[in-house]
């Protein structure tokens, strides 16, 4: 139980290690925040105020997959906030991956987002 309690304190850590910088910049940033059942992403200006959100708990997404945990359901949600961020005029963001690993589900919603024209 404790080597999970540090994993998590690493992750948390090397996150806000970046946000840090991020801030600095004043850049807006598509954070990706990944569970073993669902994907979440949402799009963040640099005063913290939310823009966009999309995840797989809403009900046009359960409907398209069978499993919210899977790489298919996560390049279903880099789409939509793509969408939905250009929607709102927003080309240009900064990919924040919360402290995990690039790779995975978490690729999968980069590579759908610049697919769908969000630039990073």
């Amino acid at each position: 139980m404790t080597n999970l309690k540090n994993k998590k304190n690493i992750r948390i850590r090397r996150a806000m290690k970046y946000r840090l910088q991020f801030k600095k910049l004043y850049i807006t940033r598509l954070v990706v925040h990944r569970t073993s059942r669902h994907i979440y992403a949402q799009i963040i200006s640099h005063d913290n105020r939310i823009l966009t959100v999309a995840s797989t708990l809403e009900n046009k997404i359960q409907k398209k997959v069978i499993y919210t945990g899977n790489k298919k359901a996560a390049s279903i949600i880099g789409s939509i906030i793509a969408s939905r961020a250009i929607q709102k005029g927003i080309n240009r963001v900064s990919f924040d991956r919360s402290g995990f690993k690039y790779h995975g589900r978490i690729k999968a919603v980069a590579d759908s987002a610049r697919h769908a024209g969000l630039h990073f």
